[in-house]
C-alpha cells in the first residue's frame, strides 16, 4: 500500500475488524478489548500525524520512535508495555488476514523495544530469566524455586523472603502471603512454580537446614537461616547480568510484569488487586492506566439500566 493520508483510514477500518475479531472469535472480556482498543486509536493517532512512512512494514527505529512518544506522555510502564502486546496481537491478526508484514511481530519481540520498559518484561525476557539458573550454580534448585515463585505469585521481595512452610499448600496448588499491615491473602501457584518448589524442597532444602532443622522459612541459606530482601535482590541480580537484560531488572519488576501479564491477557481488575495485595484498587490501575471514559464505557455496556 502506498503511503499517504487514505491507508490512515484503511488503518482505522483494521482496528475496528481487530476489535471485532477480538470479541467474536477469540471471546476476550469486554475491558480488554476496550483496553485494546484504546491502545490502538492511540497508535493510529501517531501514525497519521506522520509516525509511519507504511504501517504495514513499520520498522524498529519506527516502532522505537512510538514507543518514546509514549514515554513523554508519561505513562505508566505497564501500560507501555500492553501497548507493544496489543500492537503485537494487531500484527498476528493482520499476518492471519495475509496483510501485513510478517517480520512485524518479530519487530514487536525485539529486546531493542522492550528494554525501553525498565519496569516491565516481556513475556520472553521472563522465561529467559527463570531459564537463567542452571546446574553447575551452588543453589540452582533453590535459585530457580525462588524466581518461579516471584513471577507466579507476583509477591513483594519481602513475601517471598518471608514465605513459611505452613504457607504453602503444593497439592491445592496456592500459597499464603503476608503483606503489608499484615494481611494476608491467598495466590495461586502454576504448574512450573509448583514443579520448581517440590524439587527444592524435596532434593535441596533438607540439606540447607541440617544445623536449623526448625527453621520455618521456605527459602533458606546454608546454614538454614531465612533469605533478607537485600539477598534476595542480589540473587536476582545476578541472574540478570547472566540473560543481559536491562540492569534495572529487580525483584520487584517480577511483580511488575505478573501483573501487566495478567491484565494484557484478559485478567478482571478486581482479580489482579486481590492477587497483589493492593488495599486500593486505584494502586492497581496504575497498571491498565483506567480513565473515566472507559468505566463510563463498561457500565454502559454490562448495567442493565445504563
Amino acid at each position: 500500500m502506498p503511503a499517504g493520508p487514505n491507508q490512515f483510514v484503511v488503518l482505522a477500518d483494521d482496528i475496528k475488524a481487530f476489535r471485532d475479531y477480538l470479541r467474536a472469535e477469540r471471546g476476550m472480556a469486554a475491558n480488554t478489548v476496550l483496553a485494546y482498543g484504546r491502545d490502538l486509536d492511540r497508535f493510529h493517532m501517531w501514525a497519521a500525524d506522520g509516525g509511519l512512512a507504511d504501517y504495514l512494514q513499520p520498522t524498529l527505529r519506527e516502532l522505537s520512535h512510538y514507543l518514546s512518544q509514549l514515554r513523554d506522555a508519561e505513562l505508566a510502564p505497564a501500560t507501555i508495555a500492553r501497548g507493544l502486546v496489543s500492537l503485537k496481537m494487531f500484527y498476528r491478526f493482520l499476518r492471519m488476514e495475509e496483510r501485513g508484514d510478517p517480520r512485524a511481530v518479530e519487530l514487536l519481540n525485539s529486546p531493542a523495544l522492550w528494554a525501553r520498559i525498565p519496569q516491565v518484561l516481556s513475556p520472553d525476557s521472563v522465561e529467559k530469566l527463570l531459564a537463567a539458573p542452571q546446574p553447575t550454580d551452588r543453589f540452582y534448585l533453590r535459585d530457580r524455586a525462588i524466581l518461579e515463585t516471584l513471577y507466579a505469585t507476583g509477591c513483594r521481595a519481602s513475601e517471598v523472603v518471608g514465605l513459611k512452610l505452613m504457607d504453602l499448600h503444593l497439592d491445592a496448588a496456592f500459597c499464603k502471603c503476608l503483606g503489608k499491615g499484615s494481611k494476608q491473602r491467598v495466590v495461586p501457584l502454576g504448574k512450573p512454580a509448583l514443579a520448581a518448589l517440590r524439587v527444592y524442597l524435596n532434593e535441596l532444602r533438607p540439606q540447607l537446614v541440617q544445623a536449623n532443622l526448625d527453621a520455618p522459612w521456605v527459602f533458606v541459606s546454608r546454614g538454614g537461616q531465612g533469605l533478607t530482601r537485600e539477598m534476595l535482590w542480589v540473587l536476582v541480580k545476578k541472574y540478570v547480568r547472566r540473560t543481559a537484560l536491562n540492569a534495572k531488572v529487580s525483584p520487584h519488576t517480577l511483580r511488575h510484569s505478573f501483573a501487566t501479564h495478567l491484565l494484557s491477557g484478559g485478567a478482571d481488575l478486581r482479580s489482579v488487586q486481590e492477587m497483589l495485595g493492593h488495599a486500593n484498587i486505584r494502586t492497581t490501575q496504575h497498571y491498565t492506566h483506567v480513565d473515566r471514559e472507559r468505566l463510563r464505557a463498561i457500565h454502559k455496556q454490562f448495567h442493565p439500566r445504563a
